[in-house]
């Protein structure tokens, strides 16, 4: 179990780590370009979107056939798409760099893949705990990267610093080793064969799957529009970038402990539970922050209160969907929430940008977020958790 809590770590850590920065790029990008914020948020918003679209199909592939092949295809594309990130010139190359391909290898190397083979490995009892510790090492990546690529984009320059992440990338494949499953794994003991066509009907018939995937749509709103827009939004207000960059850094420190004591809470208490909390408190805070005074206190605050809220949904959705449906298609299926998930972030990055264009503030989409906040708060209450009943399965 070590082996794949400290491989799985490491990849999430790289993976989650790298994109995390990603809207420190805003500005210098599009000031050197001559593109609009628009144009940057679409190219992220899409990134999220081939993300979410290539998340099942990635999953699928690992569930068949083992996360490796599946991580050191996604660290070969994470690679190829930063050094095409740095070299685009037209809105549309970099939508097609820094959105298509840095999606899809993001889909390869990050929670649904390595997910689907700690719940495979990892002792039921133990699985909610390890998914937080994977989970909060993601979260520790989002804290040590963001003054890395601060001081890669300060000291050499916005392009540079894409050609040394596009490096580092490439760490992901010794780090697969480390995550090798045997070719087809196993069901679990006693649980009868199920193929992916009945497993997809399966899921999608069940209210509880869809209900959380509704919920995971927030999720994905919030911490992209909040991750990409943040370092510009502070910007308008008057800060300078070290504000923008302490506050990446806060999201990323605490959520190392929230994501960590979100996975242990869900070894005790009701998962449906802990992710209404999640996004109850999330409305809470981003209400707060939209109604208090802009200074760098509230800044600091509210990235230190958010960031113990950021990925802290993680554990728990995808251990209510192992919980529910098994282990022998978590991939797939945690694919498919993850969808949810990064239709949630196209959209979140995306009106970001649209409505700033629009109304020259960000003030309508933090609205949005408060709304949706409380949505997904309610959605998640009536989610039952208890594995589903088969009486009997029939192959596709």
């Amino acid at each position: 179990m070590a082996q794949v809590l400290i491989c799985g770590a490491a990849v999430v850590t790289l993976s989650m780590g790298i994109r995390h920065g990603f809207g420190l790029w805003l500005q210098p990008i599009t000031m050197e370009r001559g593109w609009t914020r628009e144009t940057f948020a679409f190219a992220m918003a899409v990134q999220n979107l081939s993300w979410g679209l290539a998340g099942p199909f990635a999953g699928a592939l690992a569930d068949r056939f083992g996360a490796f092949r599946v991580l050191v295809i996604g660290g070969l594309l994470y690679a190829l798409g930063l050094v095409t990130m740095a070299l685009a010139t037209t809105g549309l190359a970099f939508t097609g760099s820094a959105g298509v391909l840095l999606g899809m290898a993001q889909s390869g190397t990050t929670y649904a893949i390595v997910y689907g083979v700690i719940a495979r490995q990892v002792d039921p009892a133990q699985r909610s705990w390890a998914m937080g510790v994977t989970a909060a090492a993601g979260s520790f990546g989002q804290f040590l990267m963001v003054p890395v690529e601060t001081w890669l984009i300060g000291h050499t320059g916005w392009q540079t610093a894409l050609f040394v992440l596009g490096a580092m990338a490439l760490a992901i494949l010794p780090l697969a080793v480390g995550l090798r499953e045997p070719v087809q794994p196993a069901a679990a003991p006693g649980a009868p064969p199920q193929s992916l066509g009945s497993a997809l009907r399966e899921a999608f018939a069940y209210p509880p799957f869809l209900l959380l995937t509704a919920g995971y749509f927030v999720c994905g709103f919030h911490v992209v529009f909040i991750g990409v827009h943040m370092p510009s939004y502070l910007k308008d207000k008057g800060f300078g970038p070290d504000v923008a960059a302490g506050a990446l850094m806060l999201i990323g420190l605490f959520n190392v402990f929230g994501t960590y004591a979100a996975g242990a809470l869900g070894q005790r208490l009701a998962k449906r539970h802990i992710l209404a909390a999640i996004y109850g408190l999330r409305a809470i805070v981003i209400l707060a922050f939209v109604l208090a005074p802009v200074t760098a206190t509230s800044v600091y605050l509210f990235a230190a209160a958010m960031g113990l809220l950021w990925l802290s949904t993680v554990p728990p959705t995808n251990a209510i969907v192992v919980q529910i449906f098994g282990v022998r298609h978590m991939s797939m299926l945690g694919g498919f929430v993850f969808l949810s998930h990064q239709i949630g972030s196209f959209f979140g990055v995306w009106l970001g940008g649209r409505l700033y264009d629009a109304t020259g503030s960000y003030d309508v989409v933090w609205w949005i977020a408060v709304a949706l906040g409380v949505f997904a708060m309610l959605i998640n209450l009536p989610v039952r958790e208890t594995a589903i009943v088969r009486p009997a399965l029939k192959a596709a």
